[in-house]
């Protein structure tokens, strides 16, 4: 054991008089020259390439280290037993990331790649305006030096879209609305925002599954679309209008639109704005991935269709449109001036290219009195008309509100449901509070919701057969007009001219004509 000691101790004293010997011989710069020499030997030899991602970028933060962080955080191929934990302002749920020096693979394209995160012990203190903190933060990736060209590239821009759609997922919505007359608040901004939380979702929609699904495929073309747009040369945006009766879900759909695409929307209410320019500012501090809401816009602005706008004289004042309450829906503004062409302009002008990616939703319950030039193609793309509930829309109702699916119910019932609701004519919002009054009794609701669609499908039936009973009478009035005696007819007009040449005019004598 003596001899063991003995032995190490000497090759000790050895190592640390070659080490004297070394640092005598070959200074400090000639070693760094000498281990920089070999390291270039070892890259030239090796198949990798590295590329570090550091935390601080001087004294500002870098982007890239923030988006790689994201994007690790929703990779199913780690394999460490330790993850970092964070929850992001205004965020409603938890992300996790690699721990401190550990590492994962990821693919892309057929591409393989290392992730390490580097954490290490900040030496010293350097000035800065801000204090900097005391661990250097960082990623290391390694990749095949002939994979290079694809990882500079395509895969860095995926990991950046990549961690954008994670943030914004993460992120509470916002519903934004324009403050009076367009004026800025204490940010220089000119919209005002609230949490969104509204739970409306697609598969709660009262309505028919084909024309969902239609609608959901369109818009996930419009989201996936920017290389389509950009191919056609069109900007990045789409037009919705949803029409009908008030009741049949356009506001639920419009959530549900900003649920399932994971989109802000901003409520623009056009009489809070006095002049086409206030208009265009809005629409500029608005951002991408949005929907641009107007509401009810045959009440908020007055754009009547342009054929009936005309004066007695035949001349056409359209040109003059201004924004007011019509009759009936509100009370006047009149100081607002937006015209036809200004709105025109916000929905498919050259302003309106100034972001991407932004919806334009537009509802409506008279679609009639809206002006075509609003209605085509561009500004309108796609018309979706709300209509009454349908026996499809009925079953997601009662599934939403009782919690029922279709065997559920009896099927004599749901017969008997089925062959009245296209009669009732009954909205989803109509339906839905005779289910909510009675929740607590699922099978009551159920029964008086059938007797209120009776009752209904019922006096829609006398008012059809009343109008059409009128018109027949009109007709047969109109027949026997036609088929009078040729005699009599001719008497009464050779009456009437009579006294028209005597000068004369009888009460009388003008009801015989009629």
């Amino acid at each position: 054991m003596r001899e063991y000691w003995t032995t190490l101790a000497s090759m000790m004293g050895i190592w640390a008089f070659s080490q004297s010997l070394l640092s005598a011989v070959f200074p400090p710069e000639l070693r760094y020259a000498i281990l920089k020499f070999m390291h270039r030997i070892f890259s030239w030899f090796s198949a990798y390439c590295y590329y570090d991602i550091t935390e601080i970028d001087g004294v500002n933060t870098n982007e890239l280290y923030n988006a790689v962080q994201l994007y690790l955080s929703s990779s199913a191929s780690i394999t460490g037993n330790r993850l970092s934990l964070t929850r992001g302002l205004n965020s409603s749920n938890i992300t996790f990331g690699l721990s401190n020096n550990d590492s994962l693979i990821d693919s892309f394209n057929g591409v393989k790649v290392l992730w390490e995160h580097i954490v290490t012990p900040r030496n010293s203190q350097t000035f800065s305006w801000r204090p900097l903190p005391e661990e250097k933060r960082g990623f290391l990736l390694r990749a095949r030096k002939k994979d290079k060209a694809i990882v500079l590239t395509s895969y860095l821009d995926f990991v950046m879209e990549r961690a954008n759609e994670i943030r914004r997922k993460n992120q509470d919505r916002l519903l934004y609305t324009n403050s009076r007359g367009g004026s800025l608040d204490s940010r220089g901004h000119p919209w005002e925002s609230v949490p969104f939380k509204h739970p409306s979702t697609f598969a709660t929609l009262a309505m028919d599954p084909e024309k969902k699904s239609e609608i959901m495929d369109d818009l996930l073309d419009f989201a996936n679309g920017e290389s389509f747009y950009q191919r056609t040369g069109r900007a990045w945006k789409r037009g919705y209008l949803l029409y009908g009766p008030p009741g049949t879900g356009k506001s639920s759909m419009i959530a549900a639109m900003a649920n399932f695409l994971g989109y802000d929307i901003y409520d623009l209410e056009l009489t809070e704005v006095h002049t086409n320019s206030e208009l265009r500012k809005l629409l500029m501090k608005t951002s991408s991935k949005s929907i641009i809401v107007i509401e009810d816009i045959d009440c908020s602005i007055n754009l009547t269709n342009r054929k009936n706008n005309t004066t007695s004289s035949g001349v056409n004042n359209s040109n003059n449109y201004n924004v007011s309450s019509p009759p009936g829906c509100g009370e006047e503004n009149g100081g607002n001036t937006i015209t036809l062409s200004g709105l025109l302009n916000f929905t498919d002008g050259l302003w309106s290219c100034c972001g991407s990616e932004r919806l334009f939703v537009f509802t409506t319950n008279h679609i009639e009195k809206l002006d075509p030039a609003l209605l085509r193609s561009g500004r309108m793309d796609m018309h979706i008309h709300m209509s009454y509930s349908s026996f499809a829309a009925l079953q997601i109702l009662l599934k939403n509100y009782l919690g029922y699916d279709e065997h559920d119910v009896e099927e004599k019932i749901l017969v008997q449901l089925e062959k009245v609701i296209e009669k009732a004519e009954m909205t989803p919002a109509d339906i839905s509070e005779v289910l909510i009054k009675n929740r607590r009794n699922k099978d009551k609701a159920v029964l008086e919701l059938l007797e209120a669609l009776k009752i209904r499908a019922e006096r829609n039936t006398n008012n059809s057969n009343a109008v059409k009973s009128r018109v027949e009478d009109e007709e047969q009035e109109k027949r026997a007009l036609v088929e009078s005696p040729k005699e009599g007819g001719d008497q009464l007009l050779e009456a009437k001219c009579d006294k028209e040449e005597k000068g004369g005019h009888d009460a009388n004598d003008d009801e015989k004509v009629l």
